[in-house]
């Protein structure tokens, strides 16, 4: 088993979670894992927490999605999962 299926079937497993993935290049990446490819795993940034209300705000993120940006397989170094790293 290369490393790319490594890493792909754990972030199969773990779809919907929020994860750390750290690249050979130390870039890291943090996130909840919205899609997984064979090549790439999408994340979904973590966005700041936003109470109140106001024009522009919407209704409490009803209905929006923000953008998933994808994370080559083959880059990752490091995988670290739970939502104690980041919220």
């Amino acid at each position: 088993m290369s490393r790319c299926d490594h890493y792909y079937s754990v972030c199969r497993r773990h779809q919907g979670r929020n994860v750390r993935i750290v690249e050979h290049s130390g870039r890291q990446h943090a996130g909840r894992i919205v899609r997984v490819s064979r090549s790439h795993v999408f994340l979904e940034p973590r966005q700041p927490q936003r109470w109140g209300f106001g024009y522009g705000w919407g209704w409490g993120g009803y209905g929006y999605r923000p953008y998933a940006y994808p994370v080559a397989l083959a880059a990752i170094s490091g995988f670290a999962l739970g939502a104690l790293l980041f919220w």
